[in-house]
C-alpha cells in the first residue's frame, strides 16, 4: 500500500503552485506583465518560430511584445496565463456588394436567353465586381462588345423577344455624343439602351475611393486613359492603372450613381416578367 510519504513533493498542498488560468488574449483585453509591469491593452497576437507572442500598448501608446509564457500575465491581481484568441469562421454577409440581401448557400440559375451587354471588358469587370451574386442568382450574363459603333447590327443579329430581353450599357451617353445617335438607330420593345455621362467606365468610380481628388480632364484628341494617368503622376500603363482602380471597388458605395442606377435598370429590364 502507497503512503503519502512514497510522493517525492514534500511541499504542503498550500504552498504548491496551482495552475494558472488561461485566458484569451482578445484586442483591448487590459492585462500587466509580471517580469517587467508593463501594462497595456492587447493590440494583436502573432505566431512566431519561438512561439506565440502579444503586444501590448500603454496609455501612452508604447508598444512593446512578449512572449505568451505560462503564469506570464497579471489581470485584475490575479497570475493567468494567455492563448491566443480561437479562430472563429467568418459570418456570411448580410448583403451582396450592390447592396441586395444576400442568399446564403443560393445556386448559380441556368443562364437566361436574355443578355447585359456593356461596351469594354473594364466595365464588364466592374459589372461583375459589384453586382456579381446578383447576376448568377438571375441568371443574367453580361458581354462586352469592344466599342458600340456596331450596335444596330448586333442588336438585329441577337433578335430580341419576350423571352430574350436585351439591355446595353453604354458609355458617355450624353445629348449629341456620337453614343446618343448610334443608341438611338436601336428601338423595340425587347431592347433598352441606356447610359452614363462619363467618357469611360473609370470615371463611375467616385475619385475618393480610388484616393485622388478629381479625374483630371483629358484633352482632346489624346486617349483619355492615357491621359489620366499622365495627369495623375501614374505609369503609363493602363491595364496596371485599371486593377489599382478595380481594386479600390469594394461595393456600390465606391461607384458614382449614375451608374448605380443604369445597371439596376437593365438587371430590371432582362429579368422582371421573363421566367
Amino acid at each position: 500500500m502507497r503512503s503519502r510519504y512514497d510522493n517525492p513533493d514534500l511541499t504542503p498542498p498550500w504552498k504548491r503552485s496551482q495552475p494558472a488560468p488561461e485566458v484569451a488574449a482578445e484586442p483591448d483585453l487590459v492585462v500587466e506583465e509580471v517580469t517587467t509591469g508593463f501594462c497595456g491593452a492587447v493590440i494583436r497576437c502573432e505566431k512566431t518560430a519561438q512561439g506565440p507572442t502579444v503586444t501590448l500598448e500603454d496609455r501612452f501608446g508604447k508598444h512593446r511584445v512578449f512572449p505568451m509564457e505560462p503564469r506570464g500575465f497579471l489581470l485584475e491581481g490575479r497570475v493567468v496565463t494567455l492563448v491566443r484568441p480561437r479562430a472563429t469562421a467568418p459570418s456570411a454577409p448580410r448583403h451582396t456588394a450592390s447592396g441586395s440581401l444576400a442568399v446564403p448557400g443560393a445556386r448559380a440559375r441556368v443562364a437566361r436567353a436574355g443578355r447585359i451587354y456593356v461596351e469594354g471588358r473594364h466595365d464588364a469587370e466592374l459589372v461583375e465586381r459589384v453586382w456579381g451574386d446578383d447576376l448568377r442568382i438571375e441568371g443574367v450574363v453580361v458581354e462586352y462588345l469592344e466599342g458600340v459603333d456596331d450596335l444596330p447590327a448586333i442588336v438585329r443579329e441577337f433578335a430580341p423577344g419576350p423571352d430574350a430581353r436585351l439591355g446595353v450599357l453604354v458609355d458617355h451617353l450624353v445629348p449629341g455624343s456620337k453614343e446618343s445617335r448610334i443608341a438611338a438607330e436601336v428601338t423595340g420593345d425587347h431592347v433598352l439602351v441606356v447610359g452614363h455621362p462619363y467618357i469611360d467606365i473609370w470615371e463611375a468610380v467616385k475619385p475618393s475611393s480610388v484616393g485622388i481628388a478629381a479625374w483630371p480632364g483629358v484633352p482632346r484628341g489624346q486617349d483619355w486613359k492615357t491621359g489620366v494617368c499622365r495627369a495623375l503622376g501614374w505609369p503609363e500603363n493602363t491595364g496596371a492603372a485599371w486593377q489599382a482602380i478595380l481594386s479600390s471597388v469594394h461595393s456600390y458605395k465606391d461607384l458614382r450613381p449614375e451608374l448605380l442606377g443604369r445597371v439596376e435598370e437593365l438587371i430590371d429590364f432582362v429579368t422582371v416578367g421573363v421566367s
